[in-house]
């Protein structure tokens, strides 16, 4: 099969958003639903949860809201809290040279992917981001040069939270530092357990280990692959190699130094590149974020994506991959 991935450019909400969110919404209500509709929360639940934790997006949340149709369940959709669980693999690291970049594969399902490069300018922030359900992103970078990027965490807990792909979008819209980052990342509750780095123009970075039944634990570690500080989903860790993606990294970093281009190269091909589609774990995708450049690169191991805030043409790139088995719930 082939995925067909967009970059689209629109400073403030308008028609290009509006029209992929109408494109979009039959998948995203479907999932959405699939746990029935009321394991999800309410309207004022929602809204009410962001009013505390997300304040400052309440007015963009709302002008998408009308975009979307202005009804009950586009609505609570995109309040992102809590959504249906939902796991990915993936691998990200920083390089250890001297120019701040943050690599990463993002290894899942091609049938749950928006496969969409978003760049916006929303409240007067521009962002340059993968888009997951259309609002939030799971990974990219601001124009204050700081970059972003997520992997699951590796344990079942579900819990009151937000999808972490909120959680990216809100940092990248009102941060500025890692440090602005880390108040976010330990005050704003996530549904699952995810990894997040951060990494500014001045090279500072953290990663953070979100859960939703313990308190954010903040790591100097530049690596992050499919557990946080022990493997505690054994059966999960076997199936996406985490321990051993996580062990490749570490060693690249401390026994290898090397050039970014060799360093963002090791990154399409095995064991950090996946062809796991049958699974729903294959890589989609590797993205190197050069934050401090407002530059990113979107690579394939026959393609190569440049997209800058200087130089953001919106056109596609069409990637072939094995085709995946039916997704699982």
């Amino acid at each position: 099969m082939s995925i067909h991935f967009r970059a689209v450019s629109e400073n403030s909400p308008g028609p290009i958003w509006a029209g992929l969110f109408r494109e979009f919404w039959p998948a995203y209500h479907a999932w959405w639903l699939r746990e029935g509709v009321s394991g999800r929360p309410t309207y004022l639940e929602s809204v009410n949860a962001l009013e505390e934790y997300m304040p400052e997006l309440l007015p963009l949340y709302r002008e998408l809201c009308e975009l979307a149709g202005g009804k009950d369940s586009q609505a609570r959709f995109l309040s992102f809290y809590c959504p249906p669980r939902y796991l990915a693999g993936c691998s990200q690291a920083i390089w250890q040279g001297d120019m701040p970049l943050l690599v990463r594969n993002y290894d899942y399902h091609p049938k749950a992917f928006d496969a969409v490069l978003m760049r916006t300018n929303w409240q007067g922030r521009q962002v340059i981001g993968m888009s997951d359900g259309l609002f939030g992103i799971v990974d990219g970078m601001n124009d204050r040069g700081l970059a972003v990027s997520l992997t699951f965490g590796g344990r079942r807990e579900v819990g009151e939270g937000f999808g972490v792909p909120l959680i990216l979008r809100y940092i990248l819209q009102v941060c500025d530092t890692v440090e602005d980052a880390v108040k976010i990342l330990t005050r704003v509750p996530c549904h699952m357990s995810y990894n997040v780095t951060v990494l500014d123009r001045t090279r500072h970075f953290v990663t953070a280990y979100l859960t939703p039944d313990r308190p954010t634990i903040i790591s100097q570690t530049p690596v992050a692959t499919n557990h946080q500080e022990r493997v505690e989903w054994h059966s999960h860790a076997r199936l996406t190699a985490t321990v051993e993606r996580e062990r490749f990294l570490l060693n690249r970093l401390t026994l290898h130094p090397e050039t970014p281009e060799k360093f963002i190269g090791a990154f399409l091909r095995p064991p950090l590149y996946s062809t796991a589609f049958s699974i729903g774990f294959g890589t989609l995708y590797t993205a190197a974020y050069m934050p401090s450049e407002g530059r990113v690169q979107i690579r394939w191991p026959e393609h190569v994506w440049n997209k800058s805030f200087d130089n953001f043409t919106a056109d596609y790139q069409v990637i072939k991959i094995p085709e995946p088995q039916a997704l699982g719930t």
